[in-house]
């Protein structure tokens, strides 16, 4: 039973920080109040309120809305990784066409199949 009671505080601690995160992103990064971000990721300004204090979930389909509207990766959103490689390489990748970037992965798809045969 303490088992339970400890992975049950571990949640209880990933929701609240979880919560801080969107509340960081909502005020820091998208200049949002709770009403507007509430509608933008399609749930009540109330139940926002209760996911930032760390008394709610967002479901899969508003995660997805918060993404698409902040730029952050789910591990981000959900758990606090660092996501900065991502929006580092998107800002890099914009420079170069879509055929410079196939021909590249074909590169690098080549020379770790020539190094693993090594």
């Amino acid at each position: 039973m303490n088992i339970e009671n400890n992975n049950l505080d571990v949640e209880k601690i990933e929701q609240i920080e979880r919560g801080k995160r969107i509340k960081y992103i909502r005020e820091n990064e998208l200049k949002m109040n709770k009403s507007q971000l509430a509608k933008e990721i399609g749930v009540s300004g109330q139940f926002l309120g209760l996911v930032e204090s760390g008394r709610g979930n967002l479901v899969y389909r508003s995660i997805k809305n918060l993404m698409d509207l902040s730029g952050h990766s789910s591990d981000y959103i959900l758990f606090g990784l660092d996501d900065s490689v991502i929006s580092e390489t998107k800002k890099y990748l914009k420079k170069y066409s879509s055929k410079e970037l196939i021909n590249s992965i074909d590169i690098i798809k080549k020379l770790t199949l020539l190094l693993r045969n090594k």
